[in-house]
């Protein structure tokens, strides 16, 4: 028996594929193999001779089976080693140029934006696109009347025949994110409030989804001139000129009294923007002194408090700054456009290495 356990190991130790394994299984342990026929032998011994070889015949069918296992596992982490060494890839080499993934210019602009309100020491505060009533406007100011409330501009969320609750809205600025801030943190507060927002609109310049950025600055004594000197800063490092001109038309906003809109002075020669100089004006945003209305509404007291607020749209500023002639084309996914206007991932805008590298 010793004979027989030593040939099939020697075998199994040497067969060189899981077919020839297959076959020693076979001539071992098949139904015709020498172990199979050697317990077979079994039944004509007596029961001193079947006591002694009984659990021989059983130990060497164990062993024969665990170094056949053995092996094709051994066989197996061969045929992987192998493999992987045709595959191996050094993943520490520079990726592929036309592989290369690019940044969306949306996310591009609101990351320089950050950059240039976080400078001015302006965190970032987020709240839900869909929002309540409440919050999106009559915590705003906006009156029940205001066509901003008429179906034909808002997407209103479905409610129930006889529900009486509130109506929810997806949201149309980024507006009451500044009331929750307010409730949250109280005053002083200095934020901004990028996200995206939803009004029924479709064309050249207009989608019915598009992304704002809103700010509010709230202390004791903050003034128009605060505002005029934060925006004035904002425009010259966004769009990376020295100087720049900006002129404050008297607006109505329900949210801001006073509340202007903002014009930058520029010129279009060659149909290429140049922005502080020229003869042009060309209005980019609007602002205010925050409404006392708005103020108790996110909690803090006017006689004691005050400040202004802005609010511009990314994507407009984006179509303005790089050149973008229609704002349909931000949301087509087309992977033309995007390689064309996109940004490569590894350039993170900051005001000491460049916004726009």
């Amino acid at each position: 028996m010793s004979d027989l356990r030593d040939k099939y190991l020697r075998a199994i130790a040497g067969a060189g594929d899981e077919a020839a394994l297959e076959a020693l299984r076979v001539q071992a342990l098949g139904k015709k193999g020498e172990i199979s026929l050697a317990m077979r032998e079994l039944g004509r011994m007596s029961a001193e001779e079947r006591q002694e070889a009984g659990p021989r015949l059983n130990a060497l069918k164990d062993e024969i089976n665990a170094a056949l296992a053995a092996r094709k596992a051994a066989l197996a982490d061969a045929a992987l080693d192998e493999r992987l060494r045709g595959e191996w890839l050094d993943v520490t080499l520079p990726a592929r140029p036309r592989r290369q993934g690019t940044i969306h210019p949306v996310s591009q602009v609101t990351e320089e934006v950050t950059a240039i309100f976080a400078d001015m020491g302006f965190a970032v505060a987020e709240g839900p696109q869909i929002e309540s009533d409440w919050y999106n406007f009559d915590a705003l100011n906006i009156p029940a009347h205001h066509p901003a409330r008429a179906e034909m501009d808002t997407f209103y969320t479905h409610r129930a025949e006889g529900d009486d609750r509130p109506p929810h809205v997806l949201r149309t600025h980024t507006s009451p994110v500044q009331i929750r801030a307010m409730q949250a943190q109280g005053a002083p507060i200095r934020i901004i409030a990028p996200g995206r927002v939803y009004r029924a609109d479709y064309d050249q310049t207009h989608t019915p989804m598009f992304h704002q950025v809103e700010g509010l600055a709230i202390d004791r004594d903050i003034s128009m001139a605060n505002l005029k000197w934060v925006l004035e800063e904002f425009v010259k490092a966004f769009f990376e000129v020295d100087a720049v001109d900006l002129r404050f038309r008297a607006s109505h906003f329900p949210f801001t009294e006073p509340s202007a809109e903002v014009d930058i002075r520029c010129s279009w020669e060659g149909g290429t923007l140049k922005v502080g100089e020229g003869d042009d004006w060309l209005e980019i945003l609007g602002s205010g002194m925050v409404h006392p209305h708005v103020l108790r509404a996110g909690g803090i007291d006017p006689e004691q408090w005050q400040g202004f607020a802005f609010g511009m749209g990314i994507d407009r500023i984006a179509m303005l700054k790089y050149g973008i002639p229609d704002l349909r084309a931000f949301f087509d996914s087309d992977l033309r456009w995007l390689r064309h206007y996109g940004f490569a991932a590894l350039d993170v805008p900051s005001l000491h290495g460049g916004l726009s590298r």
